[in-house]
C-alpha cells in the first residue's frame, strides 16, 4: 500500500492550466468519454474522477468548459527514484492544436519537478509524438514501477514511455 502525502501547490507552468478541483470531476468524466468510447483511454467510472480529482491539470476553455487534462500521480517503485505517472492525457477535439496539450504536458513537468520526483512514465496505445517532442522516449516495461504496469491492460499494446526530471537546484 503506498501513502499519498499532499503536496504544497506551486504555480503552474502556463497560466491557462489550473489543478482540478472536486468539483471538475464531472466535467473530466465528460472530456475523457469520447476518448474511452474511441479505445484512446481506459473506461473510468465518474467516482473515480471524483477520487482522484487532485491528481488532475486542466485548462479551461473561455465558455468555462474543460479543454483539456492531464493526471499526474506519484508512483513509488523499488528500486527506482521517486517518480510519477501521467495518465487520461486528452485534449477535446475543438481545442487540439491550440497549444493545451503542451501546456499541460510542461505544468505536469513543472509540477513533478516540485515534488522531487526523478522521472515520469506514462503509456500511449498511439504514436506518443507529443510526449518525444518533450524530452520522453521509450522504454521497456521492467524499468517502469511494477505496480503501475502491471495495471496495464496488455490488450491495448501500450508502449511505455518515460523521462527523467532534472533536480531542481537550490
Amino acid at each position: 500500500m503506498t501513502t499519498v502525502v499532499p503536496h504544497p501547490v506551486v504555480p503552474l507552468a502556463h497560466s491557462r492550466v489550473r489543478r482540478a478541483c472536486d468539483q471538475d470531476a464531472q466535467a473530466l468524466h465528460a472530456l475523457s468519454r469520447p476518448f474511452a468510447d474511441q479505445g484512446a483511454l481506459r473506461e473510468r467510472p465518474l467516482a473515480l474522477y471524483a477520487a482522484d480529482a487532485a491528481d488532475f491539470l486542466v485548462v479551461a476553455s473561455d465558455d468555462g468548459t474543460l479543454a483539456g487534462c492531464l493526471g499526474l500521480r506519484d508512483q513509488a517503485w523499488e528500486p527506482g527514484p521517486p517518480g510519477g505517472v501521467l495518465y487520461n492525457f486528452c485534449v477535446a477535439s475543438h481545442s487540439q492544436g491550440r497549444g493545451v496539450g503542451s501546456a499541460l504536458l510542461r505544468a505536469a513537468l513543472t509540477e513533478a519537478a516540485a515534488r522531487s520526483l526523478r522521472a515520469v512514465f506514462t503509456a500511449t496505445s498511439g504514436g506518443g509524438e507529443l510526449f518525444l517532442r518533450h524530452g520522453f522516449s521509450a522504454v521497456e516495461h521492467r524499468f517502469a514501477p511494477v505496480e503501475w504496469v502491471n495495471a496495464l491492460d496488455p490488450r491495448r499494446g501500450s508502449r511505455v514511455l518515460a523521462r527523467t526530471i532534472p533536480a531542481r537546484r537550490p
